[in-house]
């Protein structure tokens, strides 16, 4: 053996270690204050930094602007769907005797949908709009609001 530490075809200085099999520490461990004291008797820099709002859940919550401009200006709100489209969707339903469950299962939406867009609390899907009309067989946009679904010759 040399000065230098063991010899395997290469020099390695007494300062360098080769751990073979050690895992990489997870790094909740490297959270622990068993871990940070560890640490500190080895003399290794410690970098300590509170991260603003953790643990809050940010995604949920308006941010200050948005709040203070809701109050001030009425541009921020969503369109909703118009009383009398609510009231079309609740008369066909109730013509073909369906449940608004029934509804939602031919349309293929939660039956929570479909009580929002009749009771006029939902912001319009067009999507859902025509699967709406294609099921109830009534107009429920453009000028004809709650006329019967017609397909005939398209016009020119």
């Amino acid at each position: 053996m040399s000065k230098t530490g063991a010899n395997f075809g290469g020099t390695v200085g007494w300062d360098q270690q080769t751990v073979i099999g050690k895992r990489a520490p997870r790094p909740g461990e490297l959270k622990s204050e068993s871990a940070i004291a560890a640490a500190e008797r080895a003399g290794v820099a410690i970098d300590t930094s509170k991260k603003f709002a953790a643990g809050n859940n940010q995604q949920h919550q308006a941010a200050k602007n948005t709040a203070v401009l809701d109050r001030e200006t009425e541009e921020l709100h969503h369109d909703r769907v118009d009383k009398d489209v609510a009231r079309a969707i609740q008369t066909a339903r109730v013509a073909k005797e369906w449940t608004q469950a029934d509804l939602a299962r031919n349309v293929n939406e939660k039956q929570q949908i479909i009580n929002e867009y009749e009771q006029s609390k939902a912001i319009p899907n067009q999507q859902v709009l025509s699967k709406l009309e294609r099921a109830l067989g009534v107009k429920l946009r453009g000028k004809d609001i709650g006329e019967p679904l017609t397909f005939g010759p398209k016009k020119k």
